[in-house]
């Protein structure tokens, strides 16, 4: 991470407290600017002018969760684009192991479409299951779905968990580098279409080899994915590292991103995780291109490393923050060294298309970090932004928060 004298600075305006684990956050374009905060354990709270309370509470479908650390739990939440018409919304969650998965799996990753009761409560009967996925151990989850400017919903997926890609569930070569499983890709499927869900007719393994569901493979846990607002309408995803490198992917069509043949853009070997081999593969098990990471950085496992988990964000296309528009505003869940300070970056894109984007620390007004895990990144309809943030390391108490970025006040140097 470049050193640089004058990095930006910002504000944190509190919104809401009270959460266990605020790990997405959504705003539909109703007019209401409401926003709509998934919570770890299973519910979904609704804040806005003059409302704040739950909108749905599904946590009776959600698997037991383990209070000292757990990836799994209520992890996406996405409206319709047409959400003010059709009171249609979706959400990702980890379930219990259904019947019929493989013996001795861990849980089921279930996508489901929710409808509204009324304006600030949805029904939690009206449940239509989209897509369920079998998941061999608890963590690489993914989940932070999202609706493409194309208007189908795309869902990230891990690679299956455990560590390396290897082991129970894992076949020969990992499920990153397997297109014949959704494990270890981002989705593209079409919820207007037939059900449970329709495929679109120009995702990349259509009448050939490969799931027709996958619109881009080759990850180990996008954690959290989110589309720019602007510009090219470009697709992030950060891709959290296993022992060595953290890394910020730009997610391309049928694209390989490399997963577990590289860690970040460093070659990776299953056998020696902790080393990263000299020899950097090019290419894919079929001979297809790996596509490069856009940020990388080296995790809190190695001397100078910046931090443990790189946590996904927004390239910014909002009024309050001048200076961060067109950047992508991510962050760090927990600062190498601490316990519970995470970081918020600012990453510029670079001058020539195919480069390195640079990123800085972004400094915060009051006390230089956020003083907190940071877990995710939000957006409202204004496309300013929102950062999630918790005391604890997994989900207990009640120590979740929400903040705005905004500017910093008046004399902050």
């Amino acid at each position: 991470m470049p050193e640089r004298a004058n990095r930006e600075r910002i504000g944190l305006k509190f919104i809401a407290g009270g959460f266990t684990m605020p790990v997405a956050l959504a705003s539909p374009a109703d007019g209401t600017g409401r926003l709509f905060v998934a919570d770890l354990p299973g519910v979904v709270r609704v804040i806005g002018a003059d409302v704040d309370g739950t909108f749905l509470d599904i946590a009776d479908r959600v698997v037991d969760l383990r209070t000292g650390y757990d990836e799994r739990g209520l992890l996406g939440l996405a409206f319709h684009p047409k959400f003010r018409e059709n009171g249609r919304f979706f959400v990702y969650y980890s379930a219990p192991l259904r019947a019929g998965a493989p013996e001795g799996w861990d849980h089921t990753s279930r996508v489901s479409e929710f409808a509204v009761a009324t304006p600030d409560r949805a029904d939690p009967g009206s449940e239509r299951v989209i897509l369920e996925v079998d998941q061999p151990q608890s963590n690489h989850n993914g989940g932070s779905i999202a609706f493409g400017p194309d208007g189908y919903l795309y869902i990230p997926l891990g690679d299956g968990g455990g560590a390396n890609d290897t082991g129970r569930g894992h076949p020969p070569g990992g499920n990153g580098q397997d297109i014949e499983t959704l494990l270890g890709s981002i989705l593209r499927i079409d919820v207007d279409g037939p059900r449970p869900y329709g495929i679109p007719p120009d995702n990349p393994f259509v009448g050939r080899a490969g799931r027709d569901e996958i619109c881009a493979y080759g990850l180990r846990n996008p954690w959290r994915m989110t589309f720019d607002a602007g510009g090219e309408y470009r697709l992030f995803a950060a891709d959290a590292g296993q022992y060595l490198w953290e890394s910020v992917k730009m997610i391309v069509p049928g694209g390989n991103h490399g997963w577990n043949l590289r860690e970040g853009n460093h070659a990776f070997d299953p056998d020696n995780p902790r080393e990263s081999p000299a020899d950097v593969p090019r290419t894919g098990r079929r001979g297809e291109p790996l596509v490069p990471a856009i940020i990388e950085y080296p995790n809190a496992n190695q001397p100078g490393g910046i931090g443990a988990v790189v946590i996904g964000g927004y390239v910014y296309r909002g009024k309050a923050l001048p200076g961060l528009v067109g950047r992508y505003v991510f962050g760090e869940w927990n600062r190498a060294g601490a316990d519970g300070d995470g970081i918020v970056f600012a990453a510029t894109p670079p001058e020539r298309a195919g480069g390195m984007w640079e990123f800085d620390e972004v400094e915060v007004a009051g006390s230089r970090s956020v003083g907190a895990y940071v877990l995710a990144f939000g957006e409202d309809a204004e496309h300013e932004l929102y950062i999630l943030t918790a005391e604890e390391r997994g989900p207990t108490g009640k120590t979740g928060r929400i903040y705005r970025l905004v500017p910093p006040p008046p004399g902050f140097t």
